[in-house]
């Protein structure tokens, strides 16, 4: 590695750790510079998991003002987002590299049109929100379930699975979009690390990839829960979008 790929690689470890702390969607920058600077789809996505997963854990540490008194709710929830993980990283290691290959400019599709339309779905929520009186304080059997399968989006594919949780998070609960961030937040870092340490043993990894994103996406989670909030939505979003687009177009020419 040349040290300016290894420059632009920890540089996409800080913005991704920072947009990962705030909205989610931090692989949709690493991702593609990995997939640029020559990496197969399957090695980026793994050492995107491993070398991302410090970073929501600095993220989620970084909201532990919100966290406060939500322990027994948030260990309720760690539970099915565990068990999705390992299901999501079952699917990826079961399926051959070229099915992979074929299927993630889908998934990066998918998540750009998430990130997209996530303000709409923050204000369709928000009304939601308004009127109801009958939420369960922990969102109910179908709030579990839901978690459990974007689990095994992020155990497969980890781009925008914030961007889900707090979709659903945000219909099913109360709670303010702080406090609910500091639980996306937590449940990201549980797939991204039950992810991380099973493609450590089986799956190929580019580990001077995981180190730069590692000491990156610290750094980044750390400067998105302090200072992510006071960016303009629409810039982060737009970056994001972007480099989303450019990964489907590099994708589709390999």
């Amino acid at each position: 590695m040349s040290w300016w790929h290894a420059v632009l690689v920890l540089l996409a470890g800080v913005w991704a750790g920072a947009i990962n702390a705030v909205v989610g969607s931090g692989t949709l920058v690493t991702f593609p510079v990995l997939v640029a600077l020559g990496y197969p789809p399957l090695t980026a996505t793994t050492s995107n998991a491993i070398g991302l997963a410090p970073g929501t854990v600095s993220g989620a540490i970084g909201y532990r003002h919100e966290l406060t008194g939500q322990g027994r709710r948030i260990v309720r929830y760690c539970v099915p987002s565990f068990l999705g993980a390992i299901g999501g990283t079952i699917l990826l290691l079961s399926l051959p590299p070229d099915a992979f290959e074929k299927i993630v400019p889908v998934l990066v599709g998918f998540a750009v049109v998430l990130v997209v339309i996530q303000p709409w779905v923050s204000k369709w929520v928000n009304r939601r929100r308004e009127n109801r009186s009958d939420v369960k304080a922990h969102g109910g059997p179908l709030l579990l379930f839901l978690i459990f399968l974007v689990g095994i989006y992020g155990g497969y594919f980890t781009a925008a699975q914030g961007v889900l949780l707090m979709a659903f998070m945000g219909m099913l609960l109360t709670d303010s979009l702080q406090r609910l961030n500091g639980i996306k937040n937590v449940l990201a870092a549980v797939v991204n690390i039950v992810a991380g340490t099973v493609y450590a043993f089986v799956a190929p990894i580019s580990w001077p990839v995981v180190g730069l994103l590692a000491v990156g996406s610290t750094l980044g989670g750390q400067l998105g829960a302090k200072i992510g909030r006071r960016l303009p939505p629409t810039v982060l979003r737009g970056v994001i979008v972007l480099v989303g687009v450019a990964a489907i177009v590099q994708l589709l020419l390999r």
